[in-house]
């Protein structure tokens, strides 16, 4: 009897463990943010530069706000580096070119970047959007490209 006692508690744990490890499986959407632009009120005509609006933005339309210009179009209207704003009031640094040449996000895409809280600011600082322009992945670095958090 005392053996059937052991074998049921036996039982028991085992079917413990394999409910708990059938939760526990590998969920990729785990290490990403998801942001939804109707949650955000984004409109495809707004003016946006936070993480999570720009996120949703371009998961949304697959482009980035009309606010952002490229580097080329800002020194076509004398930049020269650092913010923005003398030059171009209301927009931000983004559209350019991202070349992942240290292969931190999937290779075989191409990526395009964009400046992150620099609405008005006095520089450019660290944050930065990078989105592949096929299937539109977005990622977000807040230390100017030493790591990378997967957005959507």
């Amino acid at each position: 009897m005392k053996n059937w006692k052991i074998i049921g508690l036996i039982l028991i744990i085992l079917l413990a463990v394999v409910s708990v490890s059938g939760c526990i499986g590998d969920d990729s959407s785990s290490d990403t943010t998801s942001i939804s632009a109707d949650a955000l009120n984004i409109t495809e005509d707004g003016t946006y530069d936070s993480k999570e609006e720009v996120a949703a933005y371009i998961d949304e339309y697959h482009k980035l706000p009309s606010n952002y210009i490229t580097k080329s179009e800002a020194k076509a209207l004398g930049w020269h580096g650092g913010s923005v704003e003398k030059y171009a009031p209301g927009k931000c640094i983004g559209g350019d070119i991202f070349s992942n040449r240290q292969s931190i996000l999937p290779i075989g895409h191409e990526y395009k970047e964009c400046d992150i809280d620099t609405l008005g600011a006095d520089s450019r600082g660290p944050k930065r959007i990078v989105f592949s322009t096929d299937d539109y992945e977005v990622y977000y670095t807040g230390d100017h490209y030493a790591s990378f958090e997967h957005l959507t």
